[in-house]
C-alpha cells in the first residue's frame, strides 16, 4: 500500500505498467487534500518539457524500488497531457477521472503536489527538474572524481652508531741489539811492550766484561683516529599509484518516448 510513509521514496522511482513495461520515472506526487493520502503520479517518459503523464496510484504497488501501477503502459502513456505546475484545474481533474474510469472529482476535492505549500497553493518551479534530487534549473551537472597525488613524510626506519671494543693482535718487527765477546790477540810490539810488561812475569789474572742487549718493551695508548655521524640524504625513486575514480554518467532514458507536451 502506498501512503504518506513512503512519498519522498517515490520521487524517481521507476514505474512499470500492468503489463511489465517500463512506463518512465515518478516526476511528483499528488496528495488528497482532505485525507492526506498520495492520489496521483506523474510519470516523465521523456526528458524535454514540463508536460508529464499522471497515473493513478489507486491499486498500485510500490516496492521501495519500483511503481507498479494498474493499467498498461499505452494507456497511461496516452492519458490527458497536463502541466505539472503544482495546480491541476476543475477540468483538467475531472479529465483525469474519466479517462481512467474513476468518475468525476469529488466537489470538494483538490489535488496537490505534495511538495506545494498548502497554504498558498504556489506552483513549485520544476524546469529541469531532477527526479532523483532538488530542482537543478536548467540542465543536469554531471560531476567525477580527479585524483590528487601528494606525499607526506613518514617514519620508516631508524638507524643508530653504538660503539664496542675489538681485540685483535698485533705483530711487528723490532730490530733488538745485543752484545757478543770477542777476543782480539795483539802481537807485541815496541808501542804496547811497556803494558805488557806491566803486570809481572808470571801471574794468574782475570778479566771480565759487562755484556749488554736490548730487549722489546711495549706499551699502549689510546689516540683518536676519526670522528663518524650520522646523516641523511634524500633519493627519489618513482612509484605507481593506481587508485579507483568514480565519475557521472548522463544516458537519455526512453528517447523514442513522445516528448512533445500536448493537451
Amino acid at each position: 500500500m502506498i501512503d504518506t510513509t513512503n512519498i519522498n521514496d517515490l520521487i524517481g522511482a521507476d514505474v512499470y505498467g500492468s503489463d511489465d513495461e517500463k512506463i518512465g520515472s515518478v516526476g511528483q506526487v499528488y496528495v488528497d487534500a482532505e485525507a492526506q493520502t498520495p492520489t496521483w503520479v506523474t510519470i516523465k517518459t521523456g526528458l524535454f518539457g514540463t508536460s508529464e503523464t499522471f497515473a493513478p496510484l489507486d491499486d498500485a504497488s510500490f516496492d521501495g524500488y519500483q511503481v507498479r501501477v494498474a493499467y498498461p503502459k499505452d494507456t497511461v502513456k496516452d492519458a490527458p497531457r497536463i502541466d505539472s505546475d503544482g495546480e491541476i484545474s476543475r477540468e483538467e481533474e475531472d479529465a483525469l477521472y474519466t479517462y481512467y474510469g474513476n468518475g468525476t472529482a469529488a466537489p470538494d476535492a483538490a489535488l496537490y503536489d505534495q511538495d506545494i505549500d498548502r497554504g498558498n497553493a504556489a506552483p513549485r518551479d520544476t524546469e529541469g527538474y531532477d527526479t532523483s534530487g532538488p530542482t537543478t534549473g536548467d540542465a543536469m551537472t554531471r560531476s567525477e572524481e580527479q585524483l590528487h597525488v601528494g606525499t607526506e613524510k613518514v617514519e620508516t626506519g631508524r638507524a643508530r652508531l653504538r660503539k664496542h671494543i675489538v681485540t685483535e693482535q698485533v705483530t711487528k718487527t723490532v730490530p733488538v741489539s745485543h752484545e757478543e765477546i770477542t777476543v782480539t790477540r795483539e802481537p807485541i810490539t815496541d808501542a804496547n811492550l811497556g803494558d805488557a810488561m806491566a803486570g809481572g812475569e808470571l801471574t794468574s789474572e782475570e778479566h771480565e766484561v759487562v755484556l749488554t742487549g736490548e730487549r722489546v718493551v711495549t706499551s699502549k695508548e689510546t689516540v683518536p683516529v676519526e670522528r663518524v655521524r650520522l646523516g641523511t640524504e634524500t633519493v627519489t625513486d618513482q612509484q605507481q599509484v593506481t587508485e579507483d575514480v568514480s565519475h557521472e554518467e548522463i544516458e537519455l532514458i526512453d528517447p523514442d518516448a513522445d516528448s512533445t507536451p500536448s493537451k
